[in-house]
């Protein structure tokens, strides 16, 4: 590739600083860089000078929390994205938009090649490359961090040799990444599974004894399987989740502490602090408990499960992901409605729900005199529904029996 052109997804950290000045060097390559506003709250600017300055002969900034929250994020909360029922997806959503962003400019700037600074042991370089060859295959990856196989004292080093600015919070144990979505920690005294993690870790959230010691009632309303307002104020998508997060936060609301099997089969300690995700998932299952029916709920959770494998594992494009999100925006054009919160130190509970679509019917749900039940029905009904259970069991007592 010598003497030809590469984008590289930067985000100003020392793993894709590092990276512009080696594809310089080991590909005799020019260099453009793209940085992604996803809700991670970072002086885009100064990014866009830190990448000039250290060699990139373009830079693109790109404001993309709007596509972010309506292409990536309102479909995970219609699809209860939980990876192993914990993990919100908070990076594994941000990384094929990305992704797809390095195949556009790449095609804008007629680049031979697209870059990305993840490591051999994560998950992002899988979500990163199958996005890249799904949209542009044969289009030319190079993956510096795994390539060179660096650690961070030879970054250090390498990054002094050549001049290039050091993070400032170079020195502290703990690797980070966040968007609107989420937050997530690791490395550090992390990666011991039998330690707390310390109270540094975390910038979203109180601890729950630091929490308000009164508690908080929130009330969300869903359309279309989507939030739209809170606690009566419509607003849009990227407003309501800064607000979100602001307020669970403050509660102490979102803190996640897990064992996490990641794709490249490695069991990794993972913290994460998600509070707007955390409260949204909540109040949107319960939601869809009330508009849908038991069958449908009962399938959506396993078809729910497997959309989450898919995109912790990079398979975002993949025509199954397709297929099953084809079902969930069928079930969701039902879920409207709104659920009332309670938020009180570092819990979320459910206090109430309503839809004008809702399944729940008072006048036969209650034991009241009024009910309009047919109790005399159930006496046929248990008989058939247990009548392959009875069977079962009367012919196995007989056949043991026998065998006596």
């Amino acid at each position: 590739m010598t003497g030809n052109l590469v984008v590289l997804a930067y985000s100003g950290g020392l793993d894709t600083s590092v990276s512009v000045q080696w594809i310089k060097e080991k590909y005799g390559a020019d260099v453009i860089t793209m940085c992604l506003d996803v809700g991670q709250q970072k002086d885009l600017k100064a990014i866009e000078e830190k990448a000039k300055k250290i060699g990139a002969i373009k830079h693109y900034s790109i404001d993309a929390k709007e596509e972010f929250v309506k292409n990536y994020i309102f479909p995970a909360i219609k699809a209860n994205g939980l990876y192993e029922g914990e993990y919100p997806l908070s990076s594994a959503l941000s990384r094929p938009l990305i992704a797809s962003e390095l195949v556009e400019i790449s095609k804008i700037e007629n680049a031979d090649g697209v870059a990305h600074g993840c490591t051999g042991k994560g998950n992002d370089q899988v979500r990163f490359e199958v996005t890249i060859n799904s949209l542009s295959p044969g289009l030319k990856i190079i993956a510096p961090i795994r390539e060179w196989d660096l650690d961070r004292p030879s970054e250090i080093a390498y990054a002094k040799k050549h001049g290039i600015p050091i993070p400032v919070d170079v020195d502290s144990p703990y690797s980070t990444d966040q968007n609107l979505w989420g937050r997530s920690i690791e490395c550090g005294v992390l990666e011991l599974p039998d330690h707390e993690p310390p109270s540094d870790v975390f910038e979203w959230t109180n601890t729950p004894e630091d929490a308000p010691d009164e508690p908080e009632y929130v009330s969300i309303e869903f359309e279309n399987g989507v939030p739209i307002s809170v606690s009566g104020k419509k607003m849009n998508g990227v407003d309501l989740l800064f607000l979100l997060n602001k307020i669970a936060g403050k509660h102490g609301i979102g803190r996640i502490d897990m064992i996490e099997d990641r794709l490249v089969g490695i069991k990794s300690r993972e913290v994460y602090e998600c509070p707007a995700a955390t409260i949204i998932l909540k109040a949107h299952k319960d939601l869809e408990r009330m508009v849908l029916t038991k069958h449908e709920v009962y399938f959506k959770e396993i078809v729910d499960s497997k959309w989450a494998q898919l995109i912790y594992t990079g398979l975002w494009w993949d025509p199954l992901k397709n297929a099953l999100d084809a079902f969930i925006d069928v079930t969701q054009e039902r879920v409207i409605g709104e659920v009332r919160l309670k938020l009180f130190k570092g819990n979320v509970s459910v206090v109430g729900r309503s839809s004008p679509v809702g399944l729940y019917d008072p006048e036969l749900a209650t034991y009241e005199p009024h009910s309009t039940f047919d109790q005399k029905a159930s006496e046929g009904f248990i008989k058939l529904w247990g009548l392959p259970t009875s069977v079962a069991t009367n012919i196995i007592k007989k056949a043991k029996k026998k065998e006596e």
